[in-house]
């Protein structure tokens, strides 16, 4: 009985329900972006310019890394809310390494890494923020909601105490501390595309493949469909589910070197809201709050359709309250719609 359940878990996704009603809830977010973009082309003056365009593009781009790395937590049926504080907060490391320095008080030196190495630091502190999260999960059985709701309110504390919450500023780096070079990474186009963009392509292509075609990827699914299941059929349940929040935690930072990177400044108050963003790309993307269901790729499209309607809205000069009415809508929406989807799949089990 064990190994037909663990079979089913190790074989992906479940399956979907039947008819065009399945159809179209499944293709939901790919609907949603024609009608979205169709609307704002029609009402918004300037929004099939260039360069709304581009930097719409750059503004999905944060959305998307945050949503894979969020795909990845709730495929194994989790969830992080402290990814926007770790975007702010890894800014907020940045931004004090390149104007500060790393200060070393027993020997009385101050060291000003290059920008690789503020990238590296920063990236790896995010990873260890999401081990924090993961082991909080795991091995103290703390719920994924509480662990990093948590998190949340820690991160953004220490990204105050970080400035005492002021900005930090003009991170332009000196040539006589050698660390130039940050707005590049924010800022800078190859062959016209933002430098952002391309991160996310890859990023995207990388955790697709990983998702498909490795077993990392099909334990993820297997946690997210059936924990016991998969327990017993040999996944290394608690590893897999720390190391999702690893990757989450990894993606939230890069979110934050990005903007921080972009804007030329850091901010505690960066990166508010932006978990909220992110469930709403994953989940209207087509991924199941319940863990085993969903895609990249999807993620991907959902992150367009968040993208284009907080841009869209802002063409359009809509209040900055009703665009958080308009945004918690569409995520209760996506929610009910992921309801829906696993009903009819229960219907035809």
């Amino acid at each position: 009985m064990a190994t037909t359940a663990s079979s089913t878990a190790l074989s992906g996704p479940r399956a979907e329900g039947p008819g065009i009603a399945a159809l179209l809830i499944k293709l939901r977010a790919l609907i949603a972006l024609l009608v979205v973009f169709a609307f704002f082309s029609v009402m918004a003056p300037n929004f099939l310019s260039v360069g709304s365009m581009l930097i719409m593009a750059k503004h999905i781009a944060i959305i998307a890394i945050l949503g894979i790395g969020m795909s990845y937590v709730i495929l194994t049926g989790g969830i992080d809310l402290s990814v926007g504080s770790i975007a702010g907060l890894s800014g907020m490391v940045a931004g004090a390494l390149i104007l500060n320095g790393l200060v070393i008080e027993p020997l009385g030196y101050v060291i000003y890494p290059s920008i690789p190495v503020v990238i590296l630091i920063v990236v790896v502190l995010g990873g260890l923020i999401g081990l924090v999260n993961g082991t909080l999960v795991t091995r103290f059985g703390v719920a994924p909601f509480i662990a990093t709701l948590g998190m949340l309110y820690v991160a953004r504390g220490a990204a105050l105490l970080l400035s005492d919450g002021t900005t930090f500023s003009n991170l332009v780096g000196s040539p006589d501390y050698g660390n130039e070079g940050f707005p590049m990474l924010g800022a800078s186009r190859m062959l016209g595309v933002p430098l952002p963009v391309l991160i996310v392509l890859v990023l995207a292509l990388a955790a697709a493949l990983v998702a498909s075609r490795t077993p990392f990827g099909r334990h993820v699914y297997a946690v997210g469909g059936n924990a016991r299941a998969a327990l017993l059929s040999g996944v290394r349940v608690g590893r897999v589910k720390t190391a999702v929040y690893v990757i989450s935690g990894m993606c939230a930072a890069l979110v934050g070197l990005l903007v921080a990177s972009d804007l030329v400044s850091a901010h505690p108050a960066s990166g508010e809201t932006f978990e909220l963003s992110a469930i709403a790309a994953v989940v209207l993307g087509g991924a199941s709050l319940a863990g085993g269901r969903g895609t990249i790729g999807g993620t991907i499209i959902g992150a367009c359709v968040i993208g284009t309607l907080s841009d869209g809205m802002v063409m359009m000069g809509v209040s900055e309250f009703w665009q958080m009415v308009i945004k918690g809508t569409v995520i209760v929406a996506a929610v009910i719609l992921d309801q829906l989807q696993s009903r009819l799949a229960g219907a035809k089990d």
